[in-house]
């Protein structure tokens, strides 16, 4: 009886140990082919930027335009396609060679000697991101971007999406040439409240019209829907607490649309969202939930609440003799929900230029 019930026991146990066995398997074998897949990626820039350098050599020798350089692609495109299949088109080709025109003065990954002077090339960036950085014409804007996407760990369809969306130019916007080179130099950095705020913010992976008949409650329910994208787009620091968080004042409801905390800065951020133009009122109503937060919910370690009105459009000098002294914990920022263009992004410069030189000569 004894034994009967050892085995029962064992084939009892069985399956749960043989799941616990596959699933540690399965989280081996997937963390070495990650592993695998980048090293073979960074192998891989390497050997593009090799193949990059031989033919601009070739194509810079004088024989070569002459005899053979009209034909140097596609002869090469043919060869390589014949021994390792597809993926080495012409159009492929031409962005290997651009890529090492761009990146010329670097040394591919693990080629420089120790000692060396010489940069690097980036191992934790693949192709897929140096392909969308070399297609930037201003090596301030590209540099930016590379930095920002080693340090946030962007996948090469988040750092396409950041710079289709101008994200250096959202932010290099309202910074000064100093400000702008730092920017470009060491990327994003947040010591203050208004180094998190972008303008405008854009939100096209909400895939929603720019109508008037859309309501704030379909707004925030998208944003919520889209929670992982908001957070690219809002920027590094930010994670979601609260929707519609209820504040309670002398037997009076209200209602905050969106709570974040802000884990660098160490404060809390209270989104609010409006379909319209904002309003003095809009501001006054955020002062409320901005300074409860700071008198009734935030602990001694958290810093001053920030809030953050998204509005369709905004009248700069209304928001400051509305908020006096809180500019520097309120703000205002208009949201789109298509890609900008520079062409917008310049005129929305120059109207602010504009109106500030409006307001010194008043």
């Amino acid at each position: 009886m004894q034994d009967k019930k050892l085995t029962s026991n064992k084939i009892s146990l069985a399956p749960l140990v043989i799941e616990q066995l596959y699933k540690q398997a399965a989280s081996y074998i997937d963390s070495a082919r990650q592993t695998v897949y980048r090293v073979i990626d960074t192998q891989m820039v390497s050997a593009y930027w090799c193949i990059g350098r031989d033919i601009v050599q070739a194509e810079q020798k004088g024989h070569a335009r002459a005899e053979y350089g009209s034909n140097l692609l596609p002869a090469l495109s043919e060869k390589l396609t014949k021994k390792y299949g597809r993926g080495f088109g012409i159009s492929t080709l031409r962005d290997i060679r651009q890529f090492y025109l761009i990146y010329s003065d670097y040394m591919p990954i693990h080629h420089a000697v120790r000692g060396e002077s010489e940069k690097q090339l980036n191992s934790r960036l693949g192709w897929i991101h140096y392909r969308a950085l070399m297609r930037l014409d201003r090596p301030e804007a590209r540099q930016f971007y590379e930095i920002e996407a080693e340090k946030n760990h962007w996948s090469g369809r988040e750092l396409e999406r950041q710079i289709a969306s101008l994200l250096f130019d959202r932010l290099a916007r309202s910074k000064d040439r100093d400000g702008i080179m730092r920017l470009a130099c060491k990327g994003q950095e947040i010591t203050k409240p208004e180094d998190t705020i972008k303008e405008p913010l854009v939100l096209e992976f909400l895939n929603l019209p720019e109508s008037h008949r859309l309501v704030e409650s379909e707004l925030e329910e998208a944003l919520i829907n889209n929670l992982q994208h908001f957070l690219l787009e809002l920027g590094k620091g930010f994670a979601f607490v609260a929707r519609q968080k209820r504040l309670s004042l002398d037997g009076d409801h209200f209602y905050t649309d969106l709570v974040f905390y802000h884990v660098i800065l160490k404060c809390y951020v209270i989104i609010d969202l409006k379909i319209r133009k904002l309003s003095h009122a809009d501001l006054g109503q955020m002062l409320l939930y901005v300074n409860y937060f700071d008198r009734e919910v935030i602990e001694k370690d958290d810093n001053p609440t920030i809030g953050l009105i998204l509005c369709t459009d905004k009248s700069d000098a209304m928001v400051q003799y509305t908020l006096g002294d809180k500019t520097k914990q309120v703000f205002a920022s208009k949201y789109q929900f298509h890609l900008p263009t520079e062409k917008e992004l310049e005129a929305e410069l120059r109207r602010e230029i504009k109106e500030i030189k409006q307001k010194l000569d008043g």
